[in-house]
């Protein structure tokens, strides 16, 4: 259900709804009116405070580059206990022929245009953990300080990963110089797994949950491939707009070991042998 004081806020007289299925983070709803239909998510004020504030400031700076469609953020705000977003609601259907390349140029294009620096202006979230996006000169010291060490350490202060992984952690970062070819940094998504990608009426792609910062590309790329799904027309579009440095494949799983630590510190099982794994060889 959802709370009257939300509903109040929404000023969306004799609006129906019912649940949307599948998210492990926010409860979900579709909303009709007479005229439109929305998207709304909702979840607990605290004590991610600011956490749809954030995204709808990542899918407004996602919109701004020009290249990919997004769901446009209407409202939010604070209602009791409960923060909530509305979203234009977008229509998904069957990729067409073509629909893969056009998400591949258009990543491409995005990732193309050189940003100031690594990082962002404010922090914002990659699902519930809070992303430090403090401005960093160098991809090393952003990946380093601002992503893998924080993650690592509280996943050993929690016990789920002990002393021996945090110093390959640290191992492993400061081996990032070596790792990592030097590129300018550029808007990524943060999130870009298959869950949070659909396709229009029209074949165009669309993307929505974003946790946007200026990083590196390969991060986006990463993730395409850590659960599948990315058909190879993708992949194929984006090298011919943008080509990948030698080695980016070998490079998947220091990309992926980000997501996989956040994994981990919120559903723990296999997550952290993933995590492990990818260590291990930086002991």
């Amino acid at each position: 259900m959802i709370p009257d004081a939300i509903l109040n806020q929404l000023e969306l007289p004799g609006a129906t709804y019912e649940p949307v299925p599948g998210g492990d983070i926010n409860r979900s709803y579709c909303l009709h009116t007479a005229h439109t239909t929305y998207f709304l998510k909702i979840n607990r004020h605290h004590p991610h405070t600011r956490l749809f504030e954030k995204e709808a400031a990542g899918l407004r700076e996602l919109a701004g580059a020009g290249m990919l469609r997004v769901p446009a953020p209407l409202k939010w705000g604070v209602a009791g206990p409960d923060q909530y977003l509305l979203l234009e609601w977008l229509h998904a259907c069957a990729p067409v022929q073509h629909s893969w390349e056009a998400l591949g140029l258009s990543l491409a294009k995005m990732h193309g245009k050189p940003q100031p620096f690594f990082g962002l202006a404010e922090d914002n979230y990659l699902a519930l953990w809070p992303q430090d996006n403090t401005p960093a000169d160098t991809w090393p010291e952003f990946y380093s300080n601002r992503r893998i060490i924080p993650l690592a350490r509280s996943l050993t202060d929690a016990g789920k990963l002990n002393k021996a992984d945090l110093a390959n952690a640290g191992n492993f970062c400061k081996r990032l110089p070596e790792l990592f070819p030097d590129e300018p940094p550029a808007l990524v998504h943060g999130d870009l797994w298959n869950g949070n990608l659909l396709f229009l009426p029209d074949g165009s792609p669309a993307l929505f949950d974003p946790a946007v910062y200026y990083g590196h590309r390969e991060m986006d790329i990463g993730m395409t491939s850590l659960f599948g799904g990315f058909d190879t027309g993708f992949y194929k579009a984006y090298h011919q707009s943008y080509p990948l440095q030698p080695g980016w494949e070998q490079r998947l799983p220091y990309t992926q070991l980000y997501p996989l630590l956040l994994h981990a510190w919120l559903f723990g099982g296999h997550y952290i042998r993933d995590v492990r794994n990818i260590l291990a060889s930086f002991s």
